[in-house]
């Protein structure tokens, strides 16, 4: 059977966090009671007033075929975001709508990548950038960093991940899964890395932006370093800032020529986004916004408690983040007291012995580690820590 399928999908994985979600939704439906730290989306509803928006879009009859690229309502916003949130400039020809960052990210790589190119992608990374570079017939490059520097890449090392070949570098900040957070000295550290090589393409992962915590102001590749923002591709959506990861709402701002090259990839593949959800994304964008402040809050009293109940367990190394709803300690203590082999089979143990649903580090490029998400309720937290402390 294999024979019939692509070379190119043969080298590509399945998403490994969402196949501990699927595995342990199968037993939940066994009827087995499953603490869920594996979900990478905010377990709170859609507010009100943006629900409400896209009930009134399906009556007043918005429900057919939008620009390719996005509803001008919609792209104006976005635009309106960038100056009122980060003092950034982009025209409607610079910026897209897309079904979600994934998509973008997608198909940026289609549009930039040949064969023989090669990404530059910090580990840990979020699941899916290596697999979309191989789509795009091109090579991720890894960087590995550790909790020991913060799972931040240094100026040195990216400067000797990059050759002649390199055509984009990716930059996620906060991070999945690790919710590390540069700061404004640091990008500019890596930024006068990347401005001796004008070939190179960045693309800076901004979707955790508006759930971070700490006195700092939110700061990108593009905000620390003006001269970049004429190869600097910004990728965000409301998918997590205003818990709408089903509404499949991304968006991209670029150049020019860049944006023209991916609204053509997605006009040769999904078309529009949902034109419901373009509506509903338009009211997060221009509605109000108090809710983001309640819903970090949680997150911050999850965050502190899930890192002082794993820091107190024997063979567990949890750092302290910047943002995100992710913790990412090194758990190879515990892995070896358990006599188990790895990260993956610590997940294994972690699922079908104490049935906590979690991310094996392997998953992200981090063997040793695992993603704990708290986007769960405190009782789900306070669960899993306790289990966990006594094994």
């Amino acid at each position: 059977m294999s024979s019939i399928l692509s070379n190119r999908v043969q080298k590509i994985k399945p998403s490994a966090t969402l196949a501990v979600t699927a595995k342990a939704n199968e037993l939940k439906a066994q009827g087995i009671q499953i603490v869920p730290m594996g979900t990478g989306e905010p377990d709170f509803d859609t507010p009100l007033n943006i629900q409400e928006a896209g009930i009134n879009a399906i009556k007043s009859g918005e429900t057919r075929y939008t620009a390719v690229d996005g509803t001008p309502k919609l792209k104006k916003a976005i635009c309106e975001k960038f100056e009122r949130e980060n003092n950034l400039s982009y025209s409607m020809s610079e910026v897209m709508v897309s079904s979600g960052g994934k998509q973008v990210f997608y198909n940026l790589c289609q549009a930039i990548l040949d064969e023989g190119d090669e990404v530059v992608i910090p580990a840990p990374y979020w699941v899916s950038y290596p697999d979309i570079v191989i789509l795009a017939d091109a090579s991720p490059v890894i960087i590995k960093t550790g909790l020991e520097q913060g799972f931040k890449i240094t100026p040195e090392q990216l400067e000797s991940a990059i050759n002649r070949k390199t055509k984009l570098v990716v930059l996620t900040s906060p991070s999945n899964p690790t919710g590390a957070v540069y700061t404004k000295s640091e990008l500019k550290s890596l930024g006068t890395v990347l401005m001796k090589h004008p070939q190179i393409i960045v693309l800076t992962d901004d979707i955790y932006e508006h759930i971070r915590w700490g006195d700092e102001d939110f700061v990108n590749i593009v905000m620390a370093c003006p001269e970049l923002k004429d190869r600097t591709m910004i990728l965000n959506g409301v998918s997590k800032a205003y818990a709408m990861t089903g509404w499949r709402i991304g968006y991209a701002a670029g150049p020019e020529t860049i944006i023209k090259s991916m609204k053509k990839i997605q006009g040769q593949s999904t078309s529009n986004p949902s034109s419901v959800s373009q509506a509903a994304a338009l009211e997060a964008l221009t509605g109000d916004q108090s809710f983001i402040d309640e819903m970090v809050k949680t997150f911050k009293r999850r965050y502190d408690y899930i890192v002082a109940g794993l820091n107190a367990i024997d063979g567990i190394e949890c750092p302290e983040s910047g943002g995100a709803f992710y913790s990412f300690p090194r758990v190879q203590g515990l892995i070896d007291r358990l006599g188990l082999a790895d990260d993956v089979e610590f997940a294994t143990y972690c699922l079908e012995t104490l049935n906590i649903a979690l991310v094996p580090g392997s998953a992200f490029g981090a063997p040793g580690y695992a993603r704990f998400s708290f986007a769960t309720s405190m009782d789900n937290i306070k669960l899993a820590v306790d289990r966990l402390a006594n094994v």
